[in-house]
């Protein structure tokens, strides 16, 4: 419960700061790189080389995999019918295909389905929601920002995040089948803990609830994708199709089910892809997902 509490605390105090005459509201470029390059390498290096494979682990890393790769067809299809701009889709795209899979995710999965929920929750994220921000997001965050990059200058930007570089590492201590001291490991969690407090307060100190805003039907249609359509994409595949009824495959759809990812509409952010979309994303589409999560909850009991 302090989790969900601490949420709308850093919202709220984000909205406070960016009201308060003088106060420099830019700031959130600096908070956006420090949740970048500090406290999501901190994340991967403290997680990855924990997880113990089997080819189950398929489902719950696939998620965010699908969920984003359909995410881009679904958008581009609909931004190319009805001209959208380019900034506008890749926003979408990016908001709309990432969830919430950790900060949200651990939290309620654990509470639904304790610690064994968890582990399952973790390789959503990890393998899944993190590496496809580090490599597919980072690809549409750059094609849809600037004109036409060439492929090296794409695949530098990949190779040189540092979320990037750091989640090879620990994928290499993984196979090496080696972890930090628990001193360092410690000092990893407590710097990755950072990630949702800061990317929070950065969210607020941009967020704008304007009545008359242009973005108020791209909000509703990225939120129905999230929210709806993901979650009912991954229980048709899994459960109609490959008649999957596991426990792992519950946390699945719990986990597809979470609200846009934070750290995703900071990248759409950063590079220009409708940063006032981006933020309703998250401010509209946290509480909201209250309410969805309840429903899905309730269909996957029959999984």
């Amino acid at each position: 419960m302090s989790n969900f509490i601490l949420i709308f605390v850093f919202l709220f105090l984000g909205i406070v700061f960016q009201n308060i005459k003088g106060f420099p509201v830019t700031i959130y470029k600096l908070l956006n790189k420090i949740v970048i390059y500090i406290c999501l390498p901190a994340l991967a290096l403290y997680y990855i080389p924990k997880i113990k494979w089997s080819n189950e682990l398929l489902f719950p890393i696939g998620v965010a995999w699908i969920g984003f790769v359909v995410s881009y067809l679904f958008f581009s299809f609909l931004g190319s019918k009805y001209g959208w701009s380019k900034k506008l889709i890749g926003c979408l795209i990016l908001t709309a295909g990432l969830g919430n899979t950790s900060f949200l995710g651990f939290p309620i999965i654990e509470a639904l389905y304790g610690e064994e929920g968890l582990k399952t929750a973790i390789l959503v994220d990890q393998p899944g929601s993190f590496v496809v921000l580090s490599t597919l997001g980072i690809l549409v965050a750059t094609l849809y920002s600037s004109g036409n990059p060439n492929g090296f200058q794409i695949a530098k930007k990949i190779l040189l995040f540092p979320p990037f570089i750091t989640f090879l590492i620990a994928c290499l201590m993984n196979v090496l089948n080696f972890d930090f001291h628990e001193y360092v490991q410690l000092s990893l969690q407590k710097l990755g803990s950072g990630v949702t407090p800061l990317a929070l307060l950065s969210v607020g100190l941009q967020l704008r609830f304007e009545r008359k805003s242009q973005h108020w039907k791209f909000l509703g249609l990225g939120l129905l994708y999230k929210l709806i359509l993901t979650p009912a994409l991954i229980y048709v595949l899994y459960v109609v199709i490959l008649q999957q009824h596991s426990k792992i495959i519950q946390v699945a759809i719990m986990e597809s089910a979470m609200a846009p990812m934070i750290t995703a509409s900071i990248l759409a952010s950063s590079h220009g892809l409708k940063p006032r979309l981006s933020s309703m994303m998250i401010g509209f589409g946290i509480p909201l997902s209250f309410v969805t999560l309840l429903f899905w909850y309730f269909v996957v009991q029959y999984v």
